[in-house]
């Protein structure tokens, strides 16, 4: 008899249907999974064995077969262990295969029967809903799955209870939801003193999604502004929530199935590799860029990453997706994130204080920021010097604005960019907008055009460059209100092209 249970496999954000055949047959008695699976799916026959002893089960003196289908597509992880077990049962006529083949499976099996939480619950109950299916998966996975409210989502805790539930003798209630959760209350930009010309990058930068690097000395606050920067985004549109916690599942890191609708704030160390940034490693998972996908990725220490790491940004950040390309893998992962780079002017960080500063002033900050290439900085909207605070400063009351002032500024100038965009799918903010589009909102007048023509010939302005200083104009003047782009929006946006190190 062949029996038939249904699981998925990883391909980025997306699950395809993996058909788990099970074959009893006569012969020497023998256990075998085929169908290119990895050493944790081989290593399920062990886990199955110990299971079943739980469940007072003995596997007959035949032969086993399990394929994996399609055969060709590689299979990776533990969570095969359950649909191998039920579909092993099923051949086993111990539950019936018309009821298991109305479901997809996914679990780890521990020695005594439990069931295992696994990463990407999310993806396979969107993929069961795509084929009518229910979805079977571990206690702790039910409420991130539940979110799929298109297709009932079973979570029993063991392998007897989902055994129970397939044979009708004591069926499982659906499981719900979990909670939206908001995260941990966001740090107030009010706690940071002085540095308003800092406060206001990161007002533009929140409202268009603008990249913004920040260049100062040791201590000036660059770490501490960037960690306010999640506190003036609005909150994730419900698509960008589910978009975000798919890839969050993936990779295993979506907190108690809940659904957030905080952005993202991811900051890797600047050791980390080119996979644990872009992505891949084993099974390709998503890397930082795509954790950070509809949030804030805050690269501190910049000219420290290491210069391949570094220029794989390119790419994303103009496509808002990265491909990982591997020899058994070719996987694509979104990543629309906001940029944040802080750096020191130099090694010793001290470029511009004279008792400080090392004997190889000011080669070295040319040097070390040297290390950013030039098509990598003309991406960066907003590029201002973070200057050191002085003592007697952080002695005076705080008198900036809160997060939620700026962050109801922010929210208005996103709900214009919103109505804005609203025929164009591909885009949503003004940092995305390019070509006729781009023409069409940010023309400038007469005045302004005179004023881009005096930057270009002074800045040398790629046209790159000269796009990216309309679109943040765009948004300046959306936090202004005005329905055009005016001469005092250009300056403002030129003025943060003009913030540079080292004579740059």
């Amino acid at each position: 008899m062949v029996a038939i249970a249904y699981s998925v496999a990883f391909e980025g954000v997306e699950a395809r249907l993996v058909e788990v055949q099970c074959s009893v047959s006569p012969g020497m008695p023998g256990f075998a999974i085929v169908g290119l699976p990895d050493k944790a799916v081989s290593e399920a026959r062990e886990r199955v064995r110990a299971a079943f002893g739980a469940l007072s089960v003995a596997l007959p003196n035949k032969r086993l077969t399990v394929n994996l289908s399609p055969a060709d597509l590689p299979k990776e992880g533990s969570h095969f262990d359950l649909p191998i077990a039920l579909a092993v049962l099923a051949a086993l006529e111990v539950i019936p295969a018309d009821e298991l083949a109305r479901c997809v499976c996914l679990g780890e099996l521990a020695l005594d029967g439990r069931l295992v939480a696994v990463a990407g619950a999310l993806p396979a109950a969107m993929a069961a809903a795509e084929d009518d299916r229910a979805l079977i998966c571990p206690r702790p996975c039910g409420p991130e799955a539940a979110w799929v409210d298109a297709v009932p989502v079973l979570a029993p805790a063991t392998l007897r209870e989902a055994v129970d539930h397939l044979t009708d003798r004591n069926p499982i209630a659906r499981a719900q939801p979990g909670m939206i959760g908001d995260g941990a209350p966001a740090a107030c930009l009010s706690d940071v003193k002085g540095q308003e010309r800092a406060k206001r990058a990161l007002e533009i930068a929140a409202a268009g999604r603008h990249h913004l690097l920040m260049v100062g000395p040791p201590g000036a606050g660059k770490s501490m502004l960037a960690a306010r920067l999640p506190g003036l985004l609005p909150p994730l549109a419900p698509g960008e929530a589910l978009e975000t916690s798919m890839i969050h599942s993936l990779a295993g890191v979506l907190a108690e199935g809940g659904i957030s609708r905080r952005a993202p704030y991811r900051e890797p160390h600047h050791t980390a590799s080119m996979a644990a940034i872009v992505g891949g490693g084993r099974g390709a998972k998503p890397g930082e860029i795509s954790l950070a996908h509809n949030g804030v990725l805050f690269m501190d220490e910049f000219p420290e990453f290491a210069r391949p790491v570094l220029e794989t940004l390119r790419q994303p950040i103009e496509t808002g997706e990265v491909v990982v390309a591997r020899a058994n893998a070719h996987i694509r992962y979104p990543c629309r994130f906001l940029l944040v780079a802080a750096a020191n002017p130099c090694r010793c960080g001290y470029l511009a204080d004279a008792a400080r500063a090392c004997n190889r002033a000011p080669i070295c900050g040319s040097d070390y920021m040297g290390r950013i290439s030039g098509p990598l900085m003309d991406r960066f909207d907003l590029r201002i010097e973070v200057p050191a605070v002085s003592f007697l400063d952080l002695e005076l009351p705080s008198s900036g604005e809160s997060s939620a002032t700026v962050a109801a500024r922010v929210a208005a100038a996103r709900a214009v960019q919103a109505r804005r965009f609203a025929g164009h799918p591909r885009i949503r903010t003004n940092a995305e907008a390019g070509g006729p589009v781009l023409d069409d909102i940010a023309a400038p007048d007469s005045q302004g055009r005179d004023l881009i023509v005096k930057a270009s010939e002074k800045l040398g302005l790629t046209a790159r460059g000269y796009h990216r200083i309309l679109r943040a104009a765009r948004t300046i003047a959306d936090l202004d209100g005005s329905e055009a782009v005016r001469v005092n929006h250009l300056a403002e946006a030129i003025s943060y092209r003009l913030a540079f190190v080292a004579g740059g």
